[in-house]
């Protein structure tokens, strides 16, 4: 019998992931710039950082800062000497990311590359390999950005990717929205993939994670 439900949502997040003054003042700042609420939940941000340190992760990119909430809890995890790459694609985003990385005192170890993942990633590959690599950018991309950390994040690192649940649409038949279908073909891709080790956290949105073998 599944009892997940929200009561147990913010069981999680006050028993293993309640947000420190910080991380509310950066969910305040998204709101306030007018941002979308589409950032991850505090125990989503949690098992990114927990995946993270599992790997001992040195050198993690994310692809798709908004308000540098996620990449605050994948920056905590890294070692003295540790990098975050994030790219973004709005510049008023990476503005607010950047402010917020500085208030949680980790903007020595996150860089953030404004510009179009698509055109961005390729140059990247050349300062690999990574450890890591989170995907939470534009649902039709997804797969490209696979590929990308497939050939990019070495054996016994992670990939993760956000919205594997698009709030429910996932397993709706009457949802043939662009996103939706890009998604569900990206779940099967994954779940799929030879060279993934993979599931799906099924909190918040659903965290899809992958160790490659």
């Amino acid at each position: 019998m599944t009892v997940y439900n929200d009561a147990l949502a913010d069981y999680i997040t006050q028993t293993f992931a309640r947000p420190d003054k910080v991380l509310e003042k950066v969910t305040k700042g998204i709101a306030d710039n007018g941002m979308p609420a589409i950032t991850v939940r505090p125990e989503e941000g949690r098992f990114l950082q927990l995946l993270a340190r599992a790997v001992r992760a040195r050198r993690v990119v994310e692809i798709g800062t908004l308000g540098g909430y996620s990449g605050i809890w994948l920056a905590r995890a890294l070692p003295d000497g540790g990098r975050l790459i994030t790219l973004e694609m709005e510049p008023r985003h990476a503005e607010v990311a950047r402010s917020h990385f500085a208030l949680a005192g980790v903007e020595g170890r996150v860089e953030v590359r404004l510009g179009n993942a698509h055109q961005l990633l390729p140059a990247l590959a050349a300062e690999g390999p990574f450890d890591m690599c989170f995907i939470d950018a534009d649902k039709e991309g997804y797969g490209a950005y696979l590929d990308w950390a497939l050939a990019n994040v070495r054996r016994g690192g992670i990939i993760a990717a956000h919205n594997a649940f698009r709030r429910g649409a996932i397993i709706d038949p009457q949802d043939t929205t662009d996103d939706t279908q890009a998604m569900r073909a990206f779940n099967r891709r994954f779940a799929e993939e030879p060279r993934l080790l993979s599931t799906v956290f099924p909190a918040g949105d659903g965290m899809l994670a992958g160790l490659v073998a």
